[in-house]
């Protein structure tokens, strides 16, 4: 029986000790989604299937919307005439209006994406940088190591679904002041950041350099590539950075914090931005 569009139950039998008790548990749905591109190209209407990625059902819009930003398909909203989603064939079709052409690479991605990697589906080393259009920009943002604190307990009591399967993964945003802007979830990391960076474009909030990252898990070199896309200038993981990530965020001059729990955490680049 399913219970939303992102959570169903199957029958466990659950063993502590010796005792075995037969229950119903929660799982994170993971379907694919089929993201398509329709656009006019000399007169002639292009339908291109761009990717299938696994995803959480659910803001399948705005999923195909994020992706093509961060990949530097899609640079402004204005762009999209129309996305329509598919629920029964899991596809979501963007739009373009007809004088607008999606900025496809030399590299695309291939066909297939998992929704543990979303860096594993580029078809070469060199598709894996792409470029935002947010300049490098000076900045005096300062935030207090306190609220840096907080933003795990502000996180937890916005995942619902996250608190009955233990499966997704969260982005969250913050403002400078810790106030909650919005969260997405999913069972791929990579989509739930694209679902919040979509919604971020489709709300006209980008760039996203005055506001928080809070990720629930690592950090990747993906999800940093996707903040680097979004003009994101502060990072927050619960778990690890990767060495690229790390690398990345300092090329970008990101703050990136990971290891976040029990009001401690580890500073990997532009540490300047805490203060403590």
């Amino acid at each position: 029986m399913e219970i939303t569009k992102g959570i169903t139950t199957t029958a466990i039998f659950k063993i502590q000790d010796k005792l075995v008790t037969p229950k119903e548990d929660f799982l994170a749905v993971e379907e694919p989604l089929e993201i398509q591109l329709v656009y006019n190209e000399n007169d002639t209407i292009i339908n291109k299937s761009l990717s299938i990625t696994m995803r959480t059902p659910g803001n399948d819009d705005i999923l195909g919307i994020g992706f093509l930003f961060t990949e530097g398909i899609l640079r402004n909203y204005d762009a999209i005439e129309e996305v329509t989603v598919d629920t029964f064939q899991n596809n979501v079709k963007i739009c373009f209006k007809p004088n607008h052409k999606p900025l496809l690479p030399n590299s695309e991605r291939n066909f297939y994406i998992t929704s543990s990697c979303g860096v594993c589906g580029k078809s070469s080393i060199d598709a894996i940088r792409t470029v935002s259009i947010f300049e490098k920009t000076t900045d005096k943002i300062r935030i207090p190591v306190e609220l840096i604190y907080e933003l795990p307990d502000l996180l937890r009591q916005q995942q619902e679904i996250f608190e009955s399967t233990g499966g997704l993964h969260a982005s969250a945003l913050f403002d400078l002041n810790g106030h909650f802007i919005m969260l997405q979830e999913d069972v791929g990391r990579h989509n739930a950041l694209d679902k919040l960076i979509g919604k971020a474009l489709q709300q006209s909030l980008l760039p996203l350099d005055k506001y928080i990252l809070l990720l629930s898990g690592r950090a990747s070199f993906e999800l940093i590539q996707k903040a680097v896309m979004a003009g994101i200038k502060c990072v927050v993981a619960v778990g690890a950075p990767s060495s690229l990530a790390v690398e990345l965020a300092k090329e970008n001059d990101i703050t990136l914090i990971g290891f976040l729990r029990d009001r401690r955490c580890n500073i990997y680049s532009a540490a300047e931005r805490i203060m403590v």
